[in-house]
């Protein structure tokens, strides 16, 4: 004889909270109430006026959300599974305090971890961590951000220094970064170069008239001939695997934020539909709307699992690149289209930043896009599955 369970989360179906730990439970609360306190109150307003929330800066890093996952460096320490933890209460809130965080710790601070030398390590990743160095990444161009290889941005020796010219574009906390991580081609291979602020010939021009990643700081950079000292190139690497490993670290935050946005829709579509009343009787009641309803909660379940798994996998060291891009397609797929359905059922209300839809859908036409299109995503499970690459 089976019984009814007591009325199950309609943003956690599958009750994952039960499968974290204690400290992966306390990150997510603690997280979830300063976005819900501190945040929220702000994007709307942050969105409209397309501008960054700079002052939540202080309390994220107070909070060690700023390279959760580094040892040491007065960084947090913190499993993979915490870090999308809270990339997914961040991305709740708005996918352009997401990007921030992502980009601080997954494509800066990681490979300065990763491929910087001590010096580096020592100079950047504290400041980092307490949010009083701001960093930024550079791979993609505006000719074709799919085609990494393609880049033109070149980087020659010139005695103990490199001489650095090309350009980056749809660089997120560009022209509010102390430092850039630019990657650039040299006769040695792909090089990563840290670029500080007030280097003579490096630019940063914010990009203006933004409908998607309003609440966001999004740049051109420019180097025209701008000397880098030797001391200013991470040593550990001279290959495209480097900017390639960062990605995969930022994509794999994007696949649990991306559930954050979704949930967000939800929450407001089922508050919305329970008390809009229509033909005598709560929109909700009707099985258009509940079909509707089930089938955004069955792609967050699913979301929900893959990212879980997908943490789990790589604590233990196991990730392979082709599992992010699996997770980061599907979740990514399904958070838009829960977005505009969301949307589509607020009615003439779906327009209005008064509902938090119709921001969160125009944020995910950026997420979707970028750190791999979904048609990139696909082709990386393609050739899994084959061993052909059929890029191009």
């Amino acid at each position: 004889m089976s019984t009814r369970n007591s009325k199950l989360d309609p943003l956690d179906l599958f009750d994952i909270r039960s499968e974290l730990s204690e400290e992966e439970c306390m990150v997510k609360d603690s997280v979830a109430r300063f976005v819900d306190e501190q945040a929220i109150p702000l994007m709307r307003e942050a969105f409209e006026q397309h501008r960054f929330p700079n002052e939540l800066i202080p309390q994220v890093a107070e909070l060690g959300l700023l390279g959760s996952s580094i040892e040491g460096y007065d960084c947090a320490g913190m499993n993979s599974v915490c870090y999308g933890l809270i990339c997914q209460e961040l991305e709740r809130g708005d996918s352009g305090l997401r990007s921030f965080v992502s980009v601080q710790s997954s494509l800066v601070m990681f490979p300065i971890y990763a491929y910087g030398s001590d010096e580096q390590k020592n100079r950047w990743l504290p400041a980092m961590a307490r949010g009083e160095a701001i960093g930024c990444f550079g791979l993609t161009e505006s000719h074709g951000g799919s085609d990494p290889g393609n880049m033109k941005t070149q980087a020659k020796r010139d005695g103990r220094d490199w001489i650095l010219n090309g350009s980056k574009m749809w660089i997120t906390n560009g022209t509010v970064a102390d430092a850039a991580i630019i990657w650039a081609m040299t006769e040695e291979g792909v090089k990563g170069f840290i670029v500080e602020k007030d280097m003579p010939g490096f630019t940063a021009q914010e990009i203006e008239n933004k409908f998607s990643l309003r609440a966001s700081n999004t740049a051109a950079l420019f180097f025209d001939n701008v000397r880098i000292p030797n001391e200013n190139v991470l040593p550990g690497i001279s290959s495209l695997k480097g900017p390639l490993s960062c990605l995969t670290q930022a994509r794999y935050g994007i696949t649990w934020g991306v559930i954050g946005a979704a949930q967000a829709c939800l929450d407001e579509v089922l508050r919305y539909t329970a008390n809009r009343v229509l033909f005598g009787r709560p929109v909700s009641h009707t099985q258009t709307i509940q079909i509707r309803l089930a089938d955004m909660s069955r792609r967050i379940t699913t979301a929900q699992l893959l990212s879980l798994r997908l943490g789990r996998i790589k604590d233990k060291g196991e990730l392979n690149p082709t599992q992010v891009s699996l997770a980061k397609w599907n979740n990514c797929r399904a958070a838009i289209d829960i977005a505009r359905d969301a949307r589509d059922m607020l009615g003439g209300s779906g327009i209005s930043a008064e509902y938090v839809p119709i921001r969160h859908m125009l944020n995910l036409e950026s997420v979707i896009t970028y750190e791999g299109t979904e048609t990139i995503h696909q082709l990386a499970v393609g050739r899994e599955l084959t061993g052909v690459n059929a890029y191009g």
